[in-house]
């Protein structure tokens, strides 16, 4: 169990040196033809790799991935452990608040499609979702009926 003062650092760790997104992704095998992927992400340098998985041990929700370039990754990106990441922080979030907002409200949206109509309408979300965050690639992508 985390106290405030985790939760909050965790929070600004977020805040600072994080990312919160969700993917649109072209696959057939999905009923509508693309797979949706929320992630959360963490970044510290490689060289504050054992004050970095402190951290990535009291939250405990996701896994630590090292990449070529010499940055960490702790991934977030089941939904269940991605609800309980945001609810830890939501109190305390600042920059990213919209961010985590949207997301709770993707993820609701995301277990009750009943419809295209319902997917249209949450592929447009993830739309709004990417306008909130910094990207060089970024593509909009709506779909239609």
């Amino acid at each position: 169990m985390l106290n405030q003062a985790q939760k909050s650092y965790i929070a600004g760790f977020l805040d600072g040196d994080g990312s919160i997104y969700v993917r649109l992704k072209p696959n057939q095998s999905y009923r509508y033809g693309f797979q949706i992927s929320p992630y959360i992400v963490l970044f510290q340098s490689q060289k504050d790799q054992i004050n970095f998985q402190k951290i990535c041990n009291l939250i405990n929700l996701g896994y630590l991935r090292v990449r070529k370039d010499g940055i960490l990754e702790y991934i977030i990106g089941k939904t269940d452990a991605i609800r309980k990441f945001l609810q830890i922080v939501k109190p305390f979030v600042i920059l990213k608040k919209e961010q985590v907002n949207l997301m709770i409200k993707i993820l609701d949206i995301k277990e009750n499609i009943k419809n295209k109509n319902d997917f249209i309408k949450l592929a447009k979300l993830i739309d709004d979702f990417r306008e909130l965050n910094y990207s060089k690639k970024r593509k909009k992508r709506i779909l239609t009926p």
